[in-house]
C-alpha cells in the first residue's frame, strides 16, 4: 500500500511531474526536465532510466548549446491523440502521438452553420478514415480534442450563443462525439485552441502570457496566464470582438452597436470591396491583392488592423501579455496588418505595458486549431495509464 509522505509516495509524485513535463513539451533534454521540475539532475536520470526500460520514453542524442544532450520524449507507442477543428467552412483532422508527431491530417470543407448531425457525421467518418490510413490499432487512441467556432458554456459543455451556430443549440459536442467514437473528448472554443496549438507548436513557444487572436467570421482571442488557457467561469474569456469602438456603430449580432467584430470580421469588411472587387471576394482573397499592392485592400487590411489594435491594447492595459499572436488568414497579410496593429497599441495601450508586448504572426496558419486539439489532449488526460504501463514486471503496483 502506498502511504502519503512515503518513498513510495514520493516516487510516484516524481514520476508524475516528470512524465507530464515531457509530454506538454513534446521533447525536453534531461537538463530541461531537471530545470522545468526542480529535480535533481541524478533523480530525472533514474527517472527517464525507468521510463525508459518500460517502454515509457524514448531517448536519442542530441545537443544543447553547443553540448551532447540526451533528448526525451514520450514513445510512439505510449498513446494515439486526434484533433477535430470545426470552422464555419471547413472541417481538419489530425492524428498524432504522444511525442508530438503528426501521423496524418486532412481537411475538407463543411458548412459547419447547416446541421451538427451532417458536422458529426462527417467527422466520424474522417476519423475513421485516417485512423485506417495509419495503420494504428483504435485501442491505442487516448482522447480526442474537439475545437468548436463558437463559446462553450463550462457548466453544460454545450454551445453558448446559439446565434454563432443556430444549428447546434442545445448540443453538447463532447457527449455527441464522444458517443460516435468511443473514446474521451475535451472540447474549446477554436479561439482557444489556436492559442494553445502557438504555445505548444508555433509563435508562443517560451513564453507564459500570451494572447491568441483569430478574426475570421467572428473576432476572438485565446488567453494563455502562467502557461494555462484562461477560460472564466462561464467558458467566455477572450471575447473581444464584442469589445465596443463606438456606440453609434453598426448594430453587431450580439445586439450591440459597434463592436470590434464589426469592424474586423469578414462579413461586415468584404463588403466595403464589392462595389470595385469582384463579387465572390473573400478574405483570403483580399490578403492576397493587398500584398500584390491593390490600394484598396490595402487600405481595408490597415484599418483592420488599427481597430484589432485597439482591442489589443485593451488586454495589454488588462492582462499585460508579453504576446500577442495573430492567427487566421488575415496574418498572411504580414507587416500589412501587424503594422497598424501595433501602431494602435502604442497609442491606447499603457507605455510599459506597450514596450513589453510583441505582436507576431501565427506560425501554423490553419493548423493552429487542429494543433490545439492534439495538445489540449496532452493537457487534459491523466498520467496514471502511462506510470502503471512502464512499470517493469515485479515493480510494486501504485494506487
Amino acid at each position: 500500500m502506498e502511504t502519503p509522505g512515503s518513498q513510495t509516495s514520493l516516487h510516484r509524485a516524481n514520476l508524475e511531474r516528470v512524465v507530464r513535463a515531457v509530454r506538454m513539451a513534446g521533447s525536453l533534454t534531461q537538463a530541461e526536465i531537471a530545470r522545468s521540475t526542480g529535480l535533481s539532475a541524478a533523480t530525472v536520470s533514474n527517472i527517464v532510466r525507468e521510463l525508459k526500460d518500460g517502454g515509457t520514453v524514448d531517448v536519442t542524442p542530441t545537443s544543447a548549446g553547443g553540448r551532447r544532450a540526451r533528448s526525451v520524449s514520450l514513445s510512439g507507442d505510449a498513446g494515439i491523440v486526434i484533433g477535430v477543428d470545426f470552422g464555419h467552412t471547413h472541417l481538419r483532422v489530425a492524428v498524432g502521438n504522444l511525442a508530438h508527431q503528426v501521423l496524418a491530417e486532412e481537411s475538407e470543407p463543411l458548412d459547419v452553420d447547416a446541421s451538427s448531425a451532417q458536422g458529426f457525421g462527417r467527422a466520424e467518418q474522417l476519423v475513421n478514415r485516417l485512423i485506417k490510413a495509419t495503420g494504428i490499432s483504435q485501442d491505442k487512441v487516448v482522447g480526442v480534442g474537439l475545437g468548436v467556432p463558437g463559446p462553450i458554456d463550462m457548466e453544460s459543455g454545450t454551445l453558448g450563443s446559439t446565434s454563432i451556430l443556430p444549428g447546434w443549440s442545445g448540443i453538447n459536442p463532447s457527449k455527441e462525439l464522444a458517443g460516435r467514437l468511443g473514446v474521451p473528448v475535451y472540447v474549446d472554443n477554436d479561439a482557444n485552441l489556436g492559442a494553445l496549438g502557438e504555445l505548444v507548436w508555433g509563435s508562443g513557444r517560451g513564453v507564459r502570457d500570451l494572447a491568441y487572436i483569430k478574426v475570421a467570421g467572428g473576432v476572438g482571442a485565446g488567453l494563455v496566464i502562467d502557461g494555462q488557457i484562461y477560460r472564466g467561469p462561464g467558458g467566455t474569456a477572450g471575447e473581444i470582438g464584442h469589445i465596443t469602438l463606438d456606440e453609434s456603430g453598426p448594430v453587431c449580432r450580439c445586439g450591440n452597436r459597434g463592436c470590434l467584430e464589426t469592424f474586423t470580421a469578414a462579413r461586415y469588411v468584404l463588403p466595403l470591396l464589392q462595389s470595385s472587387h469582384e463579387a465572390d471576394l473573400t478574405m483570403e482573397r483580399v490578403v492576397q491583392l493587398a500584398r500584390e499592392g491593390d490600394p484598396g485592400c490595402r487600405r481595408v487590411i490597415g484599418d483592420v488592423g488599427r481597430h484589432i489594435g485597439s482591442g489589443v491594447a485593451n488586454l495589454c492595459n488588462l492582462l499585460n501579455p508579453s504576446r500577442v499572436v495573430l492567427g487566421g488568414n488575415l496574418a498572411e497579410a504580414g507587416e500589412l496588418v501587424l503594422g497598424p496593429i501595433r501602431d494602435s497599441v502604442s497609442r491606447y495601450a499603457i507605455p510599459s505595458a506597450a514596450r513589453q508586448l510583441s505582436v507576431l504572426p501565427g506560425a501554423l496558419g490553419g493548423r493552429a486549431e487542429v494543433l490545439g486539439a492534439l495538445a489540449l489532449v496532452q493537457s487534459e488526460m491523466g498520467d496514471s495509464s502511462l506510470l502503471d504501463s512502464s512499470l517493469p514486471a515485479g515493480a510494486p503496483a501504485f494506487t
